[in-house]
């Protein structure tokens, strides 16, 4: 219900940017995947499970994402429309363009994929986020923990969480480059530019008007008891 009240305030607007905001993620994901230089550390972590297990890049993501959103459980947090489509759409998104993008290639195409994916990713961040229907389940496992956990750094957290899956990826095989590298220092300032690019503004608040207090003409006794 919440999530249906949430959609009553510029739906078409907001629907469609979640929607281009989690294809473009998916795109910008198999570009970097494609150069060959390097991933983000859930990416890595994802490379590295789908090596070991066979399955498709896409398939894993959304496996792994399912599985983090059942974190969300004990931390009580609510997922929304964005949450839930996020795990869908993204994992489909990726298999389909790596199917048609090829890989390899000369280093200087391979840099040109590497960072046209880190921009995209940036860009696509700030579509998805900015349509206000809920964070992808990584990210609310991050928010919510902190929520639970009042004293904690949100940067702590998240280094924290990344540096983990990021060691785990690279054990089992994924990729970790100067695309990694440059992935964590471009995506803070790209989100900073595009979140409040592409953010849609929430509902106005309803004004709430205050009555102005009764003014009642003094009658000829309330005169007479004043000049007493």
């Amino acid at each position: 219900m919440a999530v249906i009240g949430n959609l009553r305030h510029r739906p078409a607007r907001r629907l469609s940017q979640l929607y281009v905001g989690l294809a473009l993620y998916g795109v910008s994901m198999a570009l970097m995947i494609r150069s060959g230089l390097g991933l983000d550390p859930w990416d890595v972590f994802h490379q590295g499970l789908a090596g070991q297990t066979g399955l498709s890049f896409g398939t894993v993501t959304i496996a792994v994402g399912a599985l983090v959103l059942l974190l969300w459980i004990p931390l009580r947090q609510r997922p929304g429309l964005g949450t839930v489509s996020n795990v869908v759409v993204i994992g489909l998104v990726v298999d389909g363009t790596l199917a048609v993008l090829p890989a390899g290639g000369p280093l200087p195409v391979r840099i040109g994929l590497l960072v046209a994916g880190i921009v995209l990713n940036g860009a696509a961040t700030g579509l998805y986020l900015g349509a206000r229907l809920g964070p992808g389940p990584r990210d609310g496992l991050m928010t919510g923990y902190v929520a639970r956990r009042p004293g904690r750094s949100v940067r702590l957290v998240r280094t924290v969480i990344e540096v983990t899956v990021l060691a785990l990826g690279w054990l089992l095989g994924g990729t970790v480059g100067v695309g990694t590298v440059a992935y964590a220092l471009a995506i803070g300032p790209l989100a900073q530019v595009f979140i409040p690019l592409f953010a849609v503004a929430p509902r106005p608040e309803p004004a709430v008007s205050t009555p102005e207090p009764a003014v009642c003409a003094a009658g000829p006794a309330d005169r007479e008891t004043e000049a007493a």
